[in-house]
Formats: structure tokens, C-alpha cells, sequence
């Protein structure tokens, strides 16, 4: 498979598209003509201070916010998304920092909420179910062992490989994540950091909202960075220090060597 790097410079389709996308409350513009793009098997890190938009802008893809103006395009065919239900019928999926998942219930239990798979007979098929959950932690997380256990008993790092699990399971082409290394010990960070570059190599592409540059720095292929609602640029990681994207977000000036 190519490389989303390659296929940039083929001039290919990127695998989603957002547009000239704005969005107001109450007269403030939270995100003001702000353009990105993802190609697959890309991660490309959104980053700025709290109150940049980025949040904002993601949660427009998510289906959480209506846009004002602005269009998506998905594979080069522009898509209508208005809720949650058509970002995923997309397959679009998102990863919030909270993980959204139900504390009282087990990994499998987690996997499937909402979605359960039931027998000819309409039962609930919690033996399908929780094979279909060590088939795919398998896949993500090998040292997975706690299927029985409520997800308040499970690391931060477990919990991750749980909401990315239930992600990758429903096909998700398009994966947002908001800051998926907070809170995390190294030993858990290098656990998410290895399961992006699963999911990279698998084709998927993805959002990462963060604000820690380092982490940018280490997991993603480009960056865009927002101030106060606006698109400061996007740049290739590989061209830019550390210095330069904290001079990005809090100058709000791209530098002069960077290009994407």
C-alpha cells in the first residue's frame, strides 16, 4: 500500500476533505474558514490552545456540531453529516478523551453497546460476542487478558485498546482521536502509540486532537494548527521542529520552510 505521503504527491483523493468549514455561537466564529484534509493510512495531529477550534472543527466530522457553511467530502463525494448515526454510517468513528464507555461493563460488553449481535431467536449472543471481542483484542492488544472484568478495573492504557477495539470492529475508515494519551503513564502512551501505527498500517486515517507537540511530533505524518478559529497551516512533520509548531500555536505564523 502506498504511503499517504506518496499518495499526496500523486495528486490523489484524499480520503476525507473539509472545506472552507465555519461555525458560529452566538456570533463568535469557533471555527472560521478552516480547510484539512486526511489521506488513508495518515495520522494528521490538530493542534492549538483550548479555544482554537480544533474541538470544534472535529466535532463538525463527528456529527456532534452542524457546520454554518463549508462542505465534506468523503472519497471525493460530498457527504451530508448532520448526527452521529451519518458519521458512522460513513464510517467515521470517534474516540473521546472521556472513551464514553460504561464503567460497569466488561471489554466485550463495551465492544458491541448498542450494536449486539442476537441469535435466530432475538436473544442477546454473548458467546458470539465475546469471541468476536478476543478475536479483535487479539489483533490490538495481545497481552488483553481482563474480558470479564468491569472497564473501571482496567489501566488507562487497556481502556484505550477497548474504545479503539470497538472503533476498528465497526469498520472505521476515518478515526478521530481527542487527546488519547492524556492522563497516560510512558508504558501506556508507547501501548496507544503502537496501536496507531496498527491502525496506520491497516489504511485507516486519523485525527489527533492534541496539545502536547511532543506527542505530535512522534505519532503523526503532518499537523494543522488553529488560533482563535482560524487555520494557522498545516505542515509535514518531517519539516518542522518541535519550536517551530510551539511557534505556530502561539504566534500564530507558519514557518517559511515548512510546506504540506
Amino acid at each position: 500500500m502506498k504511503s499517504a505521503k506518496e499518495l499526496r504527491a500523486e495528486g490523489a483523493t484524499p480520503l476525507v476533505e473539509m472545506k472552507d468549514i465555519s461555525i458560529a455561537f452566538g456570533g463568535v466564529k469557533a471555527v472560521d474558514h478552516v480547510s484539512v484534509d486526511l489521506y488513508p493510512g495518515e495520522v494528521v495531529g490538530l493542534l492549538g490552545h483550548n479555544g482554537a477550534g480544533k474541538s470544534t472543527l472535529i466535532k463538525v466530522l463527528s456529527g456532534a456540531y452542524k457546520m454554518d457553511s463549508g462542505e465534506i467530502r468523503v472519497d471525493g463525494e460530498k457527504v451530508e453529516i448532520t448526527s452521529p448515526r451519518d458519521a458512522r454510517a460513513l464510517n467515521i468513528e470517534t474516540i473521546y478523551q472521556t472513551l464514553a464507555l460504561a464503567d460497569n461493563l466488561d471489554a466485550t460488553a463495551n465492544l458491541f453497546l448498542g450494536r449486539e449481535m442476537v441469535t435466530p431467536f432475538g436473544l442477546v449472543n454473548d458467546a458470539a460476542m465475546e469471541a468476536e471481542c478476543r478475536k479483535i483484542m487479539g489483533k490490538l492488544n495481545p497481552n488483553f487478558r481482563k474480558f470479564n472484568e468491569p472497564v473501571s478495573a482496567l489501566s488507562g492504557g487497556q481502556r484505550q485498546s477497548v474504545a479503539i477495539a470497538r472503533a476498528v470492529y465497526f469498520n472505521a475508515r476515518i478515526l478521530i482521536m481527542d487527546e488519547p494519551t492524556a492522563a497516560l503513564g510512558p508504558h501506556e502512551t508507547q501501548m496507544v502509540a503502537e496501536l496507531i501505527q496498527q491502525l496506520k498500517a491497516q489504511g485507516i486515517g486519523i485525527f489527533l486532537i492534541d496539545h502536547d507537540v511532543h506527542a505530535v511530533m512522534e505519532l503523526c505524518d503532518r499537523a494543522s494548527v488553529m488560533k482563535n478559529g482560524e487555520l494557522v497551516g498545516t505542515v509535514n512533520i518531517e519539516d518542522v521542529s518541535d519550536d517551530d509548531l510551539l511557534s505556530m500555536i502561539i504566534l500564530g505564523k507558519k514557518p517559511e520552510h515548512a510546506a504540506a
